[in-house]
């Protein structure tokens, strides 16, 4: 049987220029996307930083309500009085500081030679000035990240933690008020000695009564996330020690 070659040819020309041209869409309507992906990637971390230092929607005792994207913008800029990066003896202040990428400052900091840039966040609250800290970590699967808000003293303010791909009912809860609102009032100086804060089981403190033991409840069958939260925050605030060490002087 004879094969129309010609027909064929079409076909597959047609084909390949419906691939370059679907493409081309493609790759034009994800460029399109880009900055709409960065305003929200803004937004979000606004909001997070602004949760840890209790500046939120929260009305319900179990509420994890941010500062929505409409607003956020204005009272990050109202609360957040500076933006400071910490690399080694030098501080300076930049309003990009929440640009800077924790994970890719770490795995730069493997070369003895380079200086890790550590950003930090000045805000004002109730006439009360304090610090946002990022940081990140590794909880079961995936990675964990947050904000924690101290004084000067570094005593614990709020905080906020997040996750990729905790186990829901379990790891996941590390994001749920019940946990996090443990960390007010923990402290990680004692004297000039840093302690960072176990998440431990059979702490028998579920109110967190006790703020000066550096320990918050673990979390029912999480103890791997738990423990990676307190890798964490040992691994990450201890980094910024030498800073608020000039503050208390």
């Amino acid at each position: 049987m004879a094969v129309n070659t010609d027909k064929n040819s079409y076909t597959i020309i047609f084909a390949i220029i419906m691939v370059v041209v679907v493409g081309s869409l493609l790759a034009g309507f994800a460029s399109g996307l880009k900055p709409m992906i960065k305003a929200n990637e803004k937004y979000e971390k606004q909001q997070n930083i602004l949760y840890a230092m209790g500046v939120n929607n929260n009305e319900g005792a179990n509420d994890v309500a941010f500062i929505s994207t409409q607003e956020v913008e204005e009272e990050f800029n109202t609360y957040i009085t500076k933006q400071l990066v910490i690399q080694g003896d030098k501080v300076t202040k930049d309003d990009k500081a929440y640009l800077i990428d924790l994970k890719k400052e770490e795995t730069k900091a493997k070369d003895d030679s380079y200086e890790r840039r550590l950003p930090l966040f000045v805000g004002e609250k109730g006439g009360k000035e304090i610090y946002v800290i990022p940081v990140r970590g590794k909880g079961l699967w995936d990675a964990i990240w947050g904000f924690v808000a101290v004084d000067k003293s570094m005593t614990v303010q709020g905080v906020y933690y997040d996750h990729k791909g905790e186990t829901p009912g379990l790891g996941a809860e590390i994001k749920q008020r019940y946990f996090m609102d443990d960390f007010t009032g923990e402290q990680f100086l004692n004297g000039d000695a840093f302690k960072g804060i176990e998440v431990a089981k059979g702490n028998n403190d579920p109110k967190n009564e006790d703020t000066s033991d550096n320990a918050v409840d673990a979390i029912a069958g999480a103890t791997i996330t738990g423990d990676g939260v307190a890798a964490m925050l040992k691994k990450d605030i201890k980094l910024y020690v030498p800073y608020f060490k000039t503050l208390n002087k």
